[in-house]
């Protein structure tokens, strides 16, 4: 049976090759995920969406060398999607809603059973910051995901916060805490389950 295919992209605020924290609870998770027999393409498959061109709207394509089309084919091939974004003023970063306004256009787009193309796909967050609010900024990015056809698993995100108000980030931040490597390991067992189920057994067409 076809291996299952994991893409993760990372919203964070900056452009390669800067460190980034967002981009790395990306990889972990897409790490933990393979210890379930899902495979990713090495660094292609951990984008950093502020290095390419995507225009803002909400269609899926907005023209004039717009490079969302590409990204999203990419989604469109893999079967877990990862969305990770840093934590600022208590919110997905710019980047991140940029994503998910781009998203919006899926709600349009369906197979020929009336289903939106994302059906059947599963969805994690990973989210990073200095600050409280990783809930509230899981809580947007699930209801948003699943708005438009993504299925979230159970424990369906890690995070990390650090010490309210200081200045260490994730990837400074030495060995991590093992709840969030858990965290991590518990969400890619359940994403790659899910994942398995959905694409064996489909939702019914509408």
């Amino acid at each position: 049976m076809t291996a299952l295919r994991a893409l993760a992209l990372t919203c964070s605020l900056k452009k390669s090759p800067a460190p980034s924290s967002a981009e790395l609870i990306g990889r972990e998770l897409l790490t933990a995920l393979t210890d379930h027999d899902v495979k990713y393409d090495g660094d292609r498959d951990v984008v950093r969406v502020v290095d390419h061109d995507i225009r803002f709207g909400v269609s899926t394509d907005e023209g004039d060398g717009d490079e969302w089309p590409q990204l999203r084919q990419r989604m469109l091939d893999a079967d877990i999607l990862i969305l990770t974004t840093p934590i600022w003023m208590g919110q997905p970063a710019s980047v991140c809603k940029l994503v998910l306004e781009r998203l919006d256009a899926e709600l349009s787009e369906k197979d020929g059973d009336g289903r939106p193309l994302v059906y059947g796909k599963v969805a994690l967050v990973g989210v990073v910051g200095n600050e409280d609010g990783a809930h509230h900024v899981c809580a947007e990015l699930f209801q948003a995901l699943n708005d438009v056809g993504f299925t979230v698993p159970a424990a369906g995100a890690s995070y990390w916060v650090g010490e309210a108000m200081g200045s260490v980030d994730y990837n400074d931040a030495g060995p991590k805490p093992d709840t969030t490597g858990t965290t991590t390991k518990t969400a890619a067992a359940n994403a790659a389950h899910l994942a398995r189920l959905l694409r064996d057994h489909r939702y019914p067409a509408t």
